[in-house]
């Protein structure tokens, strides 16, 4: 038997749901193909152009495609917006067409693109938060937009997709502990971090006792699916967490956060499709912007909340990357010392590495 829904009680619950619940419900309907719209300066309704239904186009007027800096400079369009560009959609346009457009995997297939109209006056906020939403979705970050709404669309404030980052570290919190001996360090604890969202979980291995009265020796480390797990000779990944493991235990204890993002926060199929365009010669750099990310989109906060859940308020780190570094003092935990955590090359991974360290200014 069905069991009856209050009405009222309903609508006070979705009024009580936190703010990133709210976006992280967001991403599921983008990731369904389904619209969202975003309320601030103009309502926005927006699909993500990835999931986007093939008759989306023909439903939607004066609908505009919405791009990322790093995409439009390597489509040579000009900038003349903020945070992100758009481009007025012009009648008979194909989803293909669009798809095209935001998929850079494609770009060998679909080479002749433009010229391009870019639209030059102020955007809404919601043009922003819709590929930022893309992006949390784990997406393409490119967006269809129009102003207006969709019966039956879930509706969030735009200013509460671009204040996530900071809410999702101010949320988070322990969730469970529990003595996890590991093969190499047999004095190991795992705690588990949840943050509002609802979002995969990040993790810390505890080594021994370190004292949180000194600087604790640490390092936080991106999930890499393909190099932690499958031994992935693209990466050094699996080898710096394992060698870490080995550092932290040889030096008597210590802390690894295992974070929840993978390929520098643009999340696995996003990875892969970085990989075939490094397999079309283009550097790991170049790969992520071109597919209209950053270089490097992880939160790093993140790990300067757990360390301060778990009472360390200082660190040495073990890296190569000062980025990381200076994220860590930014977020109020002082590092007293980088400490190299560094391993050989391989035939597969030296163009990789080289480029850490030329373009990201990596120290090995």
């Amino acid at each position: 038997m069905r069991a009856k829904v209050n009405p009222r009680s309903a609508r006070g619950k979705a009024e009580a749901e936190s703010p990133v619940a709210r976006v992280a419900r967001a991403c599921d309907a983008l990731r369904r193909g389904e619209a969202v719209v975003l309320k601030g300066d103009v309502t926005l309704a927006v699909r993500a152009v990835e999931t986007a239904p093939e008759d989306v186009l023909a439903k939607t007027k004066n609908a505009r495609l919405l791009i990322t800096h790093a995409r439009a400079r390597t489509l040579k369009i000009r900038l003349y917006t903020s945070e992100v560009t758009a481009l007025p959609i012009a009648p008979g346009t194909s989803l293909g067409a669009l798809r095209a457009i935001a998929d850079p995997t494609a770009d060998l297939d679909f080479p002749l693109k433009g010229p391009f109209e870019t639209v030059r006056e102020k955007l809404p906020e919601g043009a922003a938060a819709a590929v930022k939403l893309c992006k949390l979705a784990g997406l393409l970050p490119a967006a269809i937009a129009w102003k207006g709404r969709v019966p039956g669309a879930m509706t969030l404030e735009a200013r509460d997709v671009l204040a996530y980052d900071d809410e999702i570290v101010r949320t988070l919190k322990i969730v469970a502990r529990a003595r996890v001996p590991l093969e190499g360090a047999e004095d190991a604890e795992m705690i588990a971090f949840r943050s509002g969202d609802g979002a995969p979980e990040h993790y810390a291995i505890l080594i021994g006792a370190p004292s949180t009265a000194k600087p604790v020796l640490m390092r936080f480390h991106s999930e890499c699916f393909t190099g932690d797990l499958l031994g992935s000779l693209k990466c050094d990944c699996g080898t710096q967490l394992r060698g870490a493991i080995a550092a932290i235990e040889k030096a008597g204890g210590g802390v690894l956060l295992y974070l929840a993002q993978e390929g520098r926060g643009i999340g696995l199929i996003n990875k892969l499709r970085a990989y075939r365009l490094q397999d079309q010669g283009f550097d790991t750099v170049e790969a992520n912007e071109r597919l209209g990310f950053e270089a490097d989109e992880r939160r790093f906060g993140i790990a300067a909340r757990m360390l301060k859940l778990l009472g360390y308020s200082s660190a040495r780190l073990m890296t190569n990357n000062p980025d990381k570094v200076k994220a860590l003092e930014a977020a109020g935990v002082k590092v007293t010392a980088r400490v190299r955590h560094s391993f050989p090359t391989n035939p597969h991974n030296r163009d990789y590495l080289r480029t850490k360290a030329t373009r990201s200014g990596h120290l090995f």
